[in-house]
């Protein structure tokens, strides 16, 4: 079994990523586990700030590590807030007061206006410094809902309302969530890479 580092204490990403990775024979250990603190988050795309956490992650850890940036974009607010999703109300936001601003800022807004998108940006590095790391995305269409539905998930997830299912993304099983969501499709991509360096995923290193 391989072990790679997680580049963050969520533990919902956690268990999303894990889940999905299970199969793969790759241990997943979160940063925090190592006593490894978040790195700054300066990007200005979901793969730059993924790449700044999977080096960062791998320097301090002297491992394999996998880290994603992943946040909601909406068509009204010009893609906002992109990249700044998990601190749109502010550098210590709870979910809780993202939410929020989210729907302080559209509570005049449409229906046919609501249009929004999940992104998430996926990254593997061999080591701090690997100079050719694997990249993957995964885009999950869907609105904001008016009001909150379901108690699964995190985040924005209450208010991410999937149209061929009726359903908010706190309402799916995560079963379901894991095989539609940015993250799960990004995941996927990057398993796909992972088996297909050299003789597989015990070659990796």
């Amino acid at each position: 079994m391989q072990r790679v580092v997680l580049a963050s204490g969520n533990a919902h990403k956690l268990r999303e990523i894990g889940e999905i990775l299970a199969p793969s024979g790759i241990e997943l250990v979160p940063q925090t586990a190592l006593g490894i603190a978040a790195a700054d988050e300066t990007g200005r795309s979901f793969v730059d700030n993924a790449l700044l956490k999977a080096r960062h992650a791998a320097a301090h850890a002297r491992l394999p590590a996998i880290a994603d940036d992943s946040g909601i974009e909406v068509d009204v607010l010009d893609g906002r807030p992109g990249v700044y999703s998990a601190r749109y109300a502010g550098a210590r936001a709870s979910d809780e007061q993202n939410l929020k601003r989210l729907e302080q800022e559209l509570a005049l807004v449409p229906n046919d206006r609501r249009g929004a998108r999940y992104v998430c940006a996926m990254v593997y590095v061999r080591n701090a410094t690997d100079p050719s790391p694997i990249v993957c995305e995964g885009h999950w269409a869907g609105r904001i809902a008016h009001e909150r539905r379901g108690n699964n998930g995190f985040g924005y997830d209450p208010v991410f309302f999937v149209p061929e299912l009726g359903l908010t993304a706190a309402e799916l099983d995560p079963g379901v969530k894991n095989a539609m969501s940015h993250r799960g499709q990004a995941l996927r991509a990057l398993l796909a890479a992972l088996l297909g360096v050299q003789a597989g995923i015990g070659a990796v290193s």
